[in-house]
């Protein structure tokens, strides 16, 4: 996701006047899969090195949002090609076994997106604040829905917590409102698996008053699932990401929200911190790159 070039600027300058010298220091950086999110946050990290002065990264990505292996590999060759450190978006908890490898060859570890549950690990956490992130889609659905309506969830992956806490957030703030949840499934985050998931929801409740997906790209599967059901009644749609197609769904009037990210900042916040660690200066363990509310209203601010 692209912001407005004002937008960028102050984003940018909140993240760092004058970003630590990072001469002769060499990390890696690596994302879930390709998707322009990830390919937002490689520019963040990249404007980090160039702003700080001789920052070496080398960037490795994975295939897809369940590659496990994949990061595993990527995790491996970086140790060793020497990085000081790693600054990673875990696909998945399992992964920890092979940074506490890492680690224990004095690499530091910055998790960016998502934690990995009960890890000690890890230098700091650079993020959105999905809960309350999640519960700002749902206060949106609480303005648009009312008793008796009905609602379809898209999961992300399950257990990964950054997209458990946008569901979980979603539904405390909808708490209140009365409204009956019809059907759930997990998308992987893929464009396919939200049309699928979204289908068997619009098939089984041809009445269903809301969807509610927990990532971009399975927004945009759900926004392509509503168009070919045909029906009768606008479904409310609201995605998170705001990224992978939901810009064209909600131009064309079938997403009526999402929920966006700063990957730009997630990257410069998570990259400054590893060089501040691996520096051995002091870091904040969580660091949040906050996140907004986006609607046909004011999407140009957001692409």
């Amino acid at each position: 996701m692209k912001l407005k070039a004002a937008l960028a600027g102050a984003l940018i300058a909140a993240v760092s006047a004058a970003p630590a010298l990072a001469e002769n220091i060499k990390i890696g950086f690596i994302t879930k899969f390709p998707v322009p999110f990830f390919a937002t946050m490689e520019d963040g990290a990249k404007a980090y090195a160039a702003e700080s002065g001789g920052l070496d990264i080398v960037f490795g990505q994975g295939a897809s949002a369940t590659d496990i292996e994949g990061q595993i590999a990527l995790i491996e060759s970086m140790v060793t090609q020497g990085v000081q450190g790693i600054a990673i978006t875990p696909v998945d908890p399992t992964v920890a076994t092979t940074l506490d490898k890492a680690i224990a060859q004095v690499v530091k570890v910055v998790l960016m997106d998502n934690s990995i549950p009960d890890w000690e690990g890890r230098t700091a956490l650079a993020t959105t604040n999905n809960y309350e992130a999640g519960r700002t889609a749902g206060g949106y659905l609480k303005t648009v829905l009312k008793d008796g309506d009905t609602l379809g969830i898209l999961e992300g992956v399950p257990g990964v917590p950054a997209l458990d806490e946008r569901v979980d957030g979603m539904l405390a703030e909808l708490s209140g409102v009365k409204v009956e949840i019809v059907g759930r499934g997990t998308t992987n985050c893929t464009e396919e698996l939200g049309i699928n998931v979204a289908e068997d929801i619009l098939t089984a409740n041809p009445g269903v008053t809301a969807i509610y997906s927990a990532c971009g790209p399975a927004a945009a599967g759900a926004a392509q699932a509503i168009k070919n059901a045909k029906l009768d009644h606008h479904v409310i749609l609201v995605g998170f990401d705001f990224c992978c197609g939901e810009a064209e769904a909600m131009e064309a009037g079938i997403e009526d929200a999402s929920v966006a990210q700063f990957p730009f900042n997630m990257a410069k916040y998570g990259v400054e911190a590893l060089v501040k660690s691996i520096k051995g200066e002091p870091v904040e363990n969580l660091i949040d790159s906050g996140s907004a509310l986006v609607t046909k209203d004011n999407m140009k601010d957001f692409m």
